[in-house]
């Protein structure tokens, strides 16, 4: 029985997506359920899976090609795969590439027909053009031998080098044969989410009226309380105490006490929001996500934690969903985990301000008149000086600063 393999419906506010990665190759056996193909959207990666037990039997829309919703993008036989047709059509692909092969042989080429450029999926295209790296010189494992992010990964970790010691000829020779001095260039398209990304700052810098306040914090208190009680914490709760839990639940307080900070603009309207979603920045292969904490101001530490770690594996699995990225009131920024020391973030429109945190190291400070080393880190927040004004600015930053320098604060509620 012929099936349409189809384009799911696309999220809100979506109108097209791309081909990202097919999984499987026409006349490939497929079991019911099984992933055919990655489609890309501006926010989220959307699987498409086998209706039945059978195979492909042509791909209607190749990796790059736009597709609309509901729109066909292969035809599906159910209870093929096995059959006679799909035999055929498998023996006369298994001779042409037998012949290729002969024939590359002959010319002492290798056959690295899946790993160019304009096969890989996004996520190989990215880390590949990251690392500066030569696809051809990674083994790969995916089927057909494609090249997935997991062989980029490996290679990466295992010491990321292009290619293997070259081997001497009889004659001493290097077989090599890589002139040095290359200067070479790569031309990686965009994915969407990072064409998503691109517009979406540039809109937030051209239509707001942006503005920065700094602020140092002592960590001191919130690392003595977190290195006493992590151990206990983890084994309860069964997550992490990190930094970033105590950051919301200080930023919820502030926002609280300066509700415009929790504000947008909508029209000629100001927009007071009464509840608190903080959206959590986090890196993934396709670039910066941010999923939303629903509710903040009701979990607790360990529901905080525990969800971000979850939003963690998630991105880094393009497992988010729209849903999770959508409705933030207020934003919270971790640059520091890369090592920033200093930084301006930019609003995540409608939203009117972003929270950055920064690395956070010992550093000298004057404390009741005496010269101490502290564990200081350094905070901004970038806000849209139409709603909030400097005075709020500068008290809302100063509250997460008192809460964190006092981390009783939060559970006191004072």
């Amino acid at each position: 029985m012929a099936i349409e393999i189809k384009v799911p419906v696309l999220p809100e506010s979506v109108a097209d997506a791309t081909i990202a990665t097919w999984h499987v190759k026409p006349g490939e056996a497929v079991s019911r359920d099984q992933n055919l193909v990655d489609i890309e959207t501006d926010k989220v990666v959307l699987e498409v899976v086998a209706p039945e037990d059978g195979a492909i039997s042509e791909i209607l829309k190749e990796e790059g090609d736009t597709v609309l919703q509901e729109e066909a993008i292969a035809k599906f036989e159910a209870g093929a795969g096995g059959d006679a047709s799909a035999d055929d059509k498998d023996d006369s692909s298994k001779e042409k590439k037998e012949e290729s092969k002969s024939e590359e042989k002959s010319e002492e080429k290798p056959a690295e027909p899946s790993k160019d450029t304009d096969v890989l999926s996004p996520a190989v295209r990215r880390l590949v053009a990251e690392h500066n790296l030569d696809a051809s010189q990674i083994p790969a494992s995916g089927k057909g031998g494609r090249l997935t992010k997991e062989d980029v990964e490996k290679f990466i970790k295992d010491g990321g080098q292009k290619s293997a010691p070259a081997k001497s000829s009889s004659d001493g020779s290097s077989a090599a044969g890589v002139s040095a001095g290359l200067r070479e260039e790569k031309r990686v398209p965009m994915t969407r989410l990072r064409k998503m990304i691109a517009t979406r700052l540039v809109e937030a810098q051209q239509n707001a009226a942006l503005l920065t306040t700094f602020n140092d914090i002592n960590m001191k208190e919130v690392v003595e309380l977190r290195a006493r009680y992590k151990e206990q914490f983890e084994k309860v709760h069964e997550t992490r105490l990190g930094f970033m839990s105590f950051f919301v639940k200080a930023t919820v307080e502030a926002l609280k006490r300066y509700p415009a900070v929790n504000a947008s603009i909508d029209g000629d309207d100001i927009v007071y929001h009464g509840y608190y979603d903080i959206g959590v920045a986090v890196s993934s292969p396709r670039g910066l996500v941010v999923p939303v904490l629903r509710d903040a101001d009701t979990m607790s530490l360990a529901d905080i934690e525990a969800k971000i770690r979850e939003f963690g594996q998630k991105a880094r699995d393009n497992k988010l969903t729209v849903e999770e990225m959508t409705g933030g009131t207020f934003t919270i920024s971790n640059g520091g985990v890369f090592g920033s020391l200093m930084a301006t973030p930019i609003i995540n429109p409608p939203q009117s301000g972003i929270l950055g945190m920064n690395r956070m190291e010992d550093r000298p400070v004057v404390i009741d008149g005496e010269i101490v080393i502290r564990p200081m880190m350094n905070v901004a927040l970038s806000y849209d000086h139409r709603i909030i004004d400097g005075r709020e600015s500068v008290g809302f930053l100063k509250t997460i600063k008192e809460f964190i320098e006092d981390p009783a604060r939060i559970l006191l509620d004072v």
